[in-house]
């Protein structure tokens, strides 16, 4: 028999001090261990915003505990994985002697703890009040043990400027990032969109990741009324990715306009890919939708399979022309094609990895969950379908990796 136990109870007597925090770090729970080590009662610190609890030292002009806290914090939120900080120096207000604080070293470690779909329910900031040790180590003393002392403490200035230093190489990352994504999203606009209101797309960014800026979709005109939808993925990140995403965006663009053909187009891409510097191993995906006749053409160059889905709920995966990623093979070799027709009402759904993939399971849990979703939301038209889709799948404030999505109702 299973006992029972009452977190609640194990978590008021675990040793080491604890805060619970929501997303927006409005403490909602503290431990016994917390309030002995800060001197505080549950009424001074539960429903505070933790940085008007414990703001930083205005009579320290280096102090910097909020911000290394609160990027800390940020990172565990976007990350959706613990943050370890170093040993930081972070003073705290004394409760009996209003404006005066005292100063403290702590080891932090956060916590993300998530919901069923994904997302951050609450953060556990866990801390070690390692101020009498920092002290003790640091004191002046002479002969070896003195030179070990200052020693110890040139050690902790080190750790504290590679320290600083990580946080600025994170904070050009992150405007790195930004501009990435910014060119993607202006390089995603796609001008034959505009004449398609039964067609849906979006694009999401990683969410705390630098794995930004790879994937794209795009949508051509062709004649005879017919019309071509594309997706893809570019192995990398940041500004190169996002480069080498509109080489590869604008050349299959061109190639689907000149030859209508999904399959002979990921044949000129993947020439093109070669010259290319960044753009092997890309994924893609090509469909050529004819409305007179009720037909799909397709090609896939290593991409999952989009998925044709019915009124009645079932599915089809279009996987019957499924070749290798971009530049896999060392010999140009023509692509496979496959065509299938169509029933109108029928919707076609192209998308990148980051829709399905989790990490530590088999893509078919995510094709299944895919293939659900459009089972439960395929009356709703093709915006509101894919924002209900990426709720379903637990996407809709972004993921792991980058989403392309395009959502057709034929």
């Amino acid at each position: 028999m299973k006992p029972s136990i009452d977190y609640q109870a194990l978590f008021a007597a675990t040793p080491s001090p604890y805060l619970v925090l929501r997303p927006d770090l409005v403490i909602v729970d503290v431990n016994d261990a917390y309030l002995r080590a800060t001197d505080r009662t549950r009424e001074d610190l539960v429903g505070q915003y933790l940085f008007d609890a414990f703001p930083d030292n205005p009579a320290d002009a280096t102090a910097d505990g909020v911000r290394n806290l609160g990027a800390s914090l940020q990172r565990a939120l976007q990350s959706k994985e613990p943050d370890t900080m170093a040993v930081q120096k972070y003073d705290i207000p004394v409760p009996s002697r209003p404006g005066a604080f005292e100063e403290r070293w702590w080891s932090p470690i956060n916590t993300p703890v998530l919901r069923p779909d994904g997302q951050v329910a609450w953060i556990i900031h866990r801390v070690e009040d390692v101020t009498e040790f920092v002290r003790s180590r640091t004191a002046p003393t002479g002969g070896p043990r003195g030179k070990r002392v200052a020693m110890e403490a040139e050690l902790y200035a080190r750790a504290r400027e590679l320290q600083r230093l990580n946080e600025e190489l994170r904070q050009a990352h992150a405007r790195e990032r930004k501009v990435a994504v910014a060119l993607q999203e202006a390089m995603l606009h796609s001008p034959d969109l505009d004449r398609h209101r039964n067609i849906a797309v979006r694009y999401l960014p990683a969410v705390g990741s630098l794995n930004v800026c790879g994937d794209w979709y795009d949508i051509v005109d062709l004649p005879d009324d017919t019309f071509g939808v594309a997706v893809g993925d570019v192995v990398g990140h940041g500004l190169e990715a996002a480069a080498v995403m509109g080489m590869l965006r604008s050349a299959l663009s061109a190639a689907v306009r000149a030859l209508h053909e999904p399959a002979k187009s990921l044949e000129v891409l993947g020439l093109y890919a070669r010259s290319v510097e960044g753009a092997l191993v890309t994924t893609a995906a090509q469909a050529v939708i004819a409305p007179r006749h009720h037909r799909i053409a397709y090609s896939s160059a290593g991409h999952p399979p989009p998925v044709l889905a019915h009124p009645d709920g079932t599915s089809d995966l279009l996987d019957q022309a499924t070749d290798p990623p971009l530049g896999a093979r060392p010999e140009h070799v023509p692509r496979p094609q496959a065509t299938l027709r169509y029933t109108p009402g029928d919707i076609l759904v192209l998308y990148t990895d980051g829709l399905i993939e989790r990490r530590g399971e088999d893509i078919d849990a995510g094709l299944s969950r895919l293939t659900d979703g459009l089972a439960r939301y395929a009356r709703l038209g093709p915006d509101r379908l894919a924002d209900a889709l990426l709720g379903h799948l637990g996407v809709r404030g972004g993921a792991q990796d980058d989403i392309a999505l395009i959502i057709v109702r034929l």
